[in-house]
């Protein structure tokens, strides 16, 4: 079994108060390593580090910065087998997918150095001939950095890479259900050479987490988790004014019309529901079938859903693996209790099955209705609400009825219907003909209650700065 310790000023210390805790496999619940839990003093002297290193990061030219984040992502690399060993044992993935997932964190931090040379700022004419305006793009100083279980190397890197890029420092939260895979990431950041004290990851109760970001150095709070968890944020933010960025909860709906490769739209969505158990922001959660075609998608949906098995991913990587805990797993089957209580269908799965593990069947519900709790809160599972429509406008107001506004997909090969729905969804993105999938270059941001701000692309590097205007007169 592993030990952690926290990983400050470029080493591994111990916490002050010598506590430890416990991380357990989804797939058997056995203990698979345990980490030292950082105590408010530990979190709060990390910050006054990072403020302190982030004085001199800032003053390096951005190609130097950008320097040390292909290092880092050369170090990723190397060291990508033992990231995924990590990461498999404490969320059940396959080593394979685990694996792949460092991988994913290099390209992503490669991506973010290339920005090097294109921060640029702006020249903005004056009302006064003898003056000119130049806007600069500056760092923010210390981000705290809050790490959510389902991608936790991919999405560690897909914050810390754009905020060291712009010149911050970044104190990290990893997530309590899956640290060990931030601590090998800490190794990593060590064969990098960057500087001691830019990058700090600790693990962190709730309270000393509070502390953190409540901190008068931090200047930026970024989470990935949930809306209750998002509202935290900022009630932390208004402490300091500090700028928060959240990607919060999704209830991605596909779109199906008549026209439609069914087979095809059918697997990919099932795919979607299924990869990770689930437990995935932009991942399908509710589907709009045309009333023409509801039968025959449905039958093929069951069938791809009752052929998907699920188990250890280490036995076959081509099961689908568990839920992150066992109350993850409680609340998702008392939801689906409840939507069949509320007249749904049950198609296949719903059950909780017998022995070790966190795991839950792939689960098809149909005659579902709007209003529903099935349809309406996330689900953050492998459980699917099917809907019927008559036609798209109506199919769109239905997809736009909602909380959320993370992703969305329309399966047509009518480029009018498309386009009409592209240019009318109520939702950060929108996927033509295949399912979410967040490119290195877009920008995942959510509308509505899924969040402020975002992450990927250039826009999601500029949220890791802030402006100052020069007013020059000569």
């Amino acid at each position: 079994m592993r030990s952690d310790q926290n990983f400050i000023n470029n080493a591994f210390v111990p916490s002050i108060t010598s506590k430890a805790m416990p991380v357990y496999s989804p797939v058997n619940e056995a203990q698979v390593a345990q980490v030292a839990l950082a105590s408010a003093e530990d979190a709060l002297g990390a910050v006054d580090i990072a403020a302190k290193a982030q004085k001199g990061w800032r003053q390096l030219t951005s190609i130097e910065r950008a320097g040390f984040l292909h290092k880092l992502a050369d170090a990723l690399l190397a060291r990508k087998e033992a990231i995924g060993q990590a990461l498999a044992l404490e969320s059940g993935k396959s080593l394979e997918d685990a694996t792949n997932e460092a991988v994913y964190a290099a390209d992503i931090t490669r991506y973010h150095a290339e920005w090097a040379r294109r921060i640029e700022g702006e020249i903005i004419p004056s009302d006064s001939p003898s003056e000119n305006l130049l806007l600069q793009r500056e760092p923010i100083g210390v981000v705290a950095c809050l790490i959510p279980f389902n991608y936790p190397v991919y999405t560690l890197l897909r914050k810390i890479a754009p905020a060291l890029i712009t010149g911050n420092s970044v104190v990290v939260r990893p997530s309590n259900n899956t640290p060990s895979s931030a601590f090998e990431i800490a190794k990593a950041l060590q064969d990098s050479g960057i500087p001691a004290g830019v990058v700090n990851i600790l693990t962190m109760d709730h309270a000393t987490a509070e502390s953190v970001c409540t901190h008068p150095k931090v200047g930026m709070i970024t989470l990935t988790g949930s809306v209750g968890a998002g509202r935290k944020v900022l009630e932390y933010s208004q402490v300091n004014i500090a700028k928060s960025s959240l990607e919060l909860g999704g209830k991605s709906p596909a779109i199906v019309e008549a026209d439609a490769d069914l087979e095809k739209a059918a697997r990919e969505i099932v795919a979607s529901k299924t990869t990770n158990c689930g437990q995935l922001c932009t991942a399908i959660e509710r589907v709009y079938v045309h009333e023409a075609i509801y039968d025959e998608f449905v039958a093929l949906l069951k069938g791809q859903m009752s052929e998907r098995q699920f188990g250890d991913r280490a036995q076959d990587a081509s099961f689908m693996g568990p839920l992150i805990n066992e109350n993850a797993r409680l609340n998702i089957h008392q939801m689906v209790e409840r939507a069949i209580d509320d007249g749904a269908s049950l198609e296949v799965g719903g059950y909780i099955p017998e022995g070790k593990g966190h795991f839950y069947p792939p689960t098809l519900l149909t005659n579902c209705r709007q209003d529903m709790e099935i349809v309406q809160e996330e689900i953050f599972g492998p459980v699917l609400p099917v809907l019927k429509y008559t036609d798209a406008d109506q199919a769109l107001e239905l997809a736009n009825d909602h909380q959320f506004g993370l992703a969305s997909v329309i399966y047509t090969e009518n480029y009018r219907t498309a386009m009409k729905v592209a240019n009318n969804i109520e939702a950060g993105e929108i996927y033509i003909n295949r399912t979410p999938a967040d490119p290195y270059q877009g920008f995942h941001a959510g509308w509505k209650r899924s969040g402020l701000g975002g992450d990927d692309g250039k826009h999601g590097m500029l949220e890791y700065t802030q402006t100052r205007l020069v007013v020059l007169n000569y």
